[in-house]
């Protein structure tokens, strides 16, 4: 079972991922950009660390898919987020989430290409076994949603706070 489909529920995995963009940019905008800097507790991610992740992850997807499409039996080469994330203090929010939003438009032309005996091809996860080009797909989704869950957490506690 995808650990990550379950933030997802019953929803389609395709329109949930076209959705995140103008999710995020809504959180982003209701937290505000100064806000969007401050961790909401020793270690945590702010928001644009958050979001700093999430463009990151799309571009790591990017590839992914493409990689999955083009060769047989695809090997998933996996990252290091707190590796990724030791830069993300010199970057801006806006500029994490027109990232992740211009790259997903691309990842999604792509998947929405894909016919139904694709998205059952079969590629490999070093850490999380063999699933199909559809659970990276569900994988996408529910990561968002895992994080946009979080950011909704992080603007709830400002707007208490402030």
């Amino acid at each position: 079972m995808n650990p990550y489909a379950a933030h997802i529920g019953d929803r389609n995995p395709v329109e949930a991922i076209a959705q995140s963009s103008g999710t995020l940019a809504q959180l982003l905008a209701s937290v505000g950009p100064e806000r969007a800097n401050v961790s909401p507790a020793p270690g945590k991610w702010s928001v644009r660390d958050i979001l700093c992740h999430l463009a990151d992850a799309e571009v790591v997807f990017a590839f992914r898919l493409r990689q999955a499409l083009a060769e047989d039996h695809h090997v998933i080469q996996p990252f290091d987020q707190d590796q990724w994330a030791k830069p993300y203090g010199i970057y801006d929010a806006q500029a994490a989430l027109a990232t992740f939003s211009t790259v997903r438009a691309w990842n999604l032309a792509l998947i929405r290409s894909v016919d139904p005996v694709t998205l059952e091809k079969r590629l490999t996860h070093p850490e999380r076994g063999e699933m199909s080009f559809q659970t990276v797909i569900e994988t996408m989704a529910g990561h968002d949603q895992n994080h946009i869950l979080q950011i909704e957490k992080i603007s709830s506690q400002a707007a208490s706070a402030g």
